[in-house]
């Protein structure tokens, strides 16, 4: 409980809080940031790393990303047509959470499904 901390306005819908989330917490946003922590990867090294995205849920993601200026594309070539995508210094700094998400799931994952298949039972 966080007794200390006045609650938040996340719960309004003009809430920078709820507006970041929409970006980032879907599955697919928090799976890219995270495959490109490690380096900058091309279009089909991306694809390739996250299994069970397909082509044009990655397409959205890169550019929802981009849009909101997490993810940087850079053309490496114009013939044939060869893209880099890379974090931005700003996307950068969602590595530390990420990883802290991570490991929560790592310490965690076990307890989760046990109370899902409680649940489901």
């Amino acid at each position: 409980m966080l007794n200390n901390f006045p609650e938040p306005e996340i719960f309004t819908l003009d809430c920078p809080t709820q507006q970041i989330l929409d970006v980032i917490a879907d599955k697919w946003s928090v799976i890219v940031l995270y495959c490109l922590a490690y380096r900058s990867r091309r279009y089909g090294e991306i694809q390739r790393c996250i299994q069970g995205i397909s082509q044009k849920v990655l397409t959205q993601t890169l550019r929802k990303l981009e849009r909101h200026g997490l993810v940087e594309r850079t053309i490496l070539s114009q013939m044939p047509l060869s893209v880099e995508y890379s974090l931005t210094s700003l996307g950068k700094t969602l590595i530390e959470p990420l990883q802290s998400l991570a490991s929560w799931t790592r310490e965690h994952f076990y307890e989760v499904v046990a109370s899902r298949d409680l649940y489901d039972r």
